[in-house]
């Protein structure tokens, strides 16, 4: 098929106006815009000013009234506890309408903040839709956090209530959830009037008289009594969710995201980007608590009339590295959207492919990749294994949906390995040297985005937009910056290389860690790997390389180490400096799969390091700590 990409992108560019129009289209308005786009109102301008609309509505009413009552909406899978559940459109409005009446019965009305702090279950997206209907702002954090920093959340939102369970369960261990929550409270200025409580039979817990509610109590009841909770009709600028994500003074950033551009974009997204069509069956095999589960888990496939997975377990582990391959087969999913940090763990663990071969995945049209830079490798992997198109995209928390990536559903564009591909109408992104200028074909620099952001990107922090300008448009004045560094090659593909932080300098060259990471991975041993600059007094900084093995490597480790070391000086030059590539057992890495390549960096460079809130395993920061001192680094 020939791809409409560059007529699509070519038909924004020339009227975005009219682009956005047309696609909003595909959502129903309780009343229709004033202007499509105000670059009067808000900080850079707002989408679809003076609109109403509702996110829940479109999300579940009217494909009810479409005729999807009896099509599954939510297919809940928990081989950590054996659990499986679906949910049609019909069951999930009942849901819905009976958690946003409970709600309403303690007093949360439009505008008020409810925290949703639980784990991968199908409560987590009823409460945020709960939360839509009734025009309340959710802020989903990842359940399990640590209590202060809990704590900080809800002094940032205020919320009026907290959703939250008892416990949430990882692989061989409970995580108690209630000590936390009421610890965060304990030490939270602001504090909730109630919360309400998912009893979990793994691990019930005790609740405090006059402020936790039994939620399946609370919730049964509301069934049983037919209770019915009508849509709030929003402005289509006003917040449908704040979700945090990590500010570099510590203090986390309240990324708001609105209702109305939201939905318009992600509901364009679906057709035109992951090739979905509705009632087909969609995974994104991520957390509610990332933006990735909010876009893709619930509110993109919802609003699409497609039917989404909420999968409560690992890509190892749950029990063994070939779990998602049962659930394609045994659900018949068209499309898996997962990190690329998941497919690297079952390389890891099945290089060969063994546990694939018991499935039958022909109802797989296309695996996509996003969250951490997709090495030529693992895509390779991928693609020898699935025997369909892999397709690396780019985006962020902020956005909420893609800024670079291979529209599928407007015919693929050929892959270049290392690229997530081409700008996705809306964007138009640029390159800028540290002075703003634009760079050469092919340079690195900093990616930005023109001003204005489309439909769904941030219109601004949480309660702090003087912080919103500086973190973000101040450097760069007319652009947005993304804090990521790259190049566009000559066919307008961009590449991805590092955080704007993980570009080193090595003797006064400016050196990309990212692209050594694909050199690293590219040997045959590698399962993984992470390169990060560390302090030295000679050059400035030298590149340091950890690397995670494939099960049933056994030969010696210094053989291997110096075979990295020269394929990174063959294929970059002694320039790159590059003489030290520790194994080590696995990487500190985030619940979403994000390496935490800034932390393994202090830790080298015997700086002072915080444990970072969202690590899925502190444990392995301990032997980091071990195998950088027993290199003479990590304060030995």
């Amino acid at each position: 098929m020939t791809s409409s990409y560059h007529a699509i992108y070519n038909e924004w560019k020339s009227d975005p106006g009219k682009f956005w129009a047309d696609a909003a289209g595909e959502i129903s308005w309780d009343k229709s815009w004033d202007k499509v786009f105000d670059e009067t109102r808000n900080v850079y301008g707002e989408w679809f000013s003076g609109a109403l609309c509702n996110t829940c509505y479109n999300s579940i009413d009217r494909h009810i009234e479409n005729g999807r009552q009896d099509q599954p909406a939510i297919i809940y899978d928990s081989p950590i506890t054996g659990t499986k559940r679906t949910y049609t459109y019909g069951q999930l409005l009942v849901e819905v309408e009976a958690l946003a009446s409970v709600l309403t019965q303690q007093g949360i009305t439009k505008g008020d903040r409810v925290i949703i702090y639980l784990p991968m279950v199908p409560e987590a997206a009823i409460s945020m839709l709960a939360c839509a209907r009734i025009g309340a702002i959710h802020s989903v954090v990842f359940g399990g956090f640590a209590a202060a920093e809990l704590a900080t959340r809800i002094n940032d939102a205020s919320p009026k209530l907290i959703i939250s369970a008892s416990c949430g369960i990882e692989p061989g261990r409970i995580v108690e959830y209630k000590p936390l929550l009421d610890e965060a409270i304990d030490l939270a200025k602001s504090k909730p009037s109630a919360t309400i409580i998912l009893q979990r039979e793994q691990s019930p817990c005790g609740l405090i008289d006059g402020r936790d509610f039994d939620y399946g109590q609370l919730v049964g009841e509301a069934i049983s009594s037919g209770a019915k909770q009508p849509c709030v009709p929003v402005k289509a600028t006003d917040p449908l969710y704040i979700l945090y994500t990590s500010g570099t003074t510590g203090e986390p950033k309240g990324v708001v995201r609105d209702n109305g551009g939201h939905m318009v974009a992600l509901k364009w997204s679906m057709p035109a980007i992951y090739g979905i069509k509705p009632g087909e069956v969609w995974w994104a095999a991520s957390d509610v608590g990332w933006v990735v589960g909010h876009s893709y888990i619930v509110y993109a496939p919802l609003l699409h009339g497609a039917t989404t997975i909420l999968f409560e377990g690992k890509p190892v582990g749950t029990p063994d590295a070939g779990t998602f391959w049962r659930i394609i087969e045994e659900y018949d999913v068209a499309a898996l959207f997962t990190a690329p940090t998941a497919f690297r763990a079952i390389k890891k663990e099945d290089p060969k492919g063994e546990l694939l071969k018991k499935y039958d995945l022909s109802c797989l049209r296309t695996l996509f990749l996003a969250g951490e830079r997709a090495d030529p490798d693992t895509i390779q992997w991928a693609e020898e294994q699935l025997k369909v198109p892999v397709i690396d995209h780019w985006w962020q928390t902020e956005t909420g949906w893609t800024i670079a990536g291979n529209p599928v559903g407007l015919g693929q564009l050929p892959v270049k390995y290392g690229s997530p591909t081409v700008a996705m109408p809306g964007y138009d992104v640029q390159i800028l040297n540290d002075e703003g200028n634009q760079v050469a074909t092919g340079e690195l620099g900093n990616i930005v985005v023109k001003l204005p952001l489309p439909p769904s990107c941030l219109p601004t922090l949480w309660n702090a937009e003087q912080r919103f300008r500086d973190a973000y448009l101040t450097e760069f004045p007319g652009y947005y910056q993304t804090s990521d560094a790259g190049y566009v090659d000559e066919d307008g593909y961009l590449y991805i290389m590092a955080r704007t932080d993980d570009i080193i300098n090595v003797a006064g060259h400016r050196l990309s860690t990212g692209a050594m990471e694909e050199i690293v991975a590219s040997h045959p041993d590698v399962a993984e790997c992470a390169v990060i600059g560390v302090n030295d007094k000679l050059k400035g900084q030298m590149p340091l390389g950890f690397l995670v093995l494939n099960a049933g490597v056994n030969r010696e480790l210094t053989e291997i180490e110096q075979e990295v070391i020269r394929l990174v000086r063959q294929k970059i030059g002694p320039v790159a400096a590059f003489k030290q590539a520790i194994p080590v057992k696995r990487l500190p890495k985030t619940r979403s799969g994000k390496i935490l390549r800034a932390t393994m960096q202090k830790i080298a460079d015997c700086e002072d390091w915080k444990m970072p809130a969202t690590i899925d395993d502190p444990v392995i920061l301990d032997e980091i700590t071990e195998d950088l001192q027993s290199r003479g680094m990590a304060g030995s």
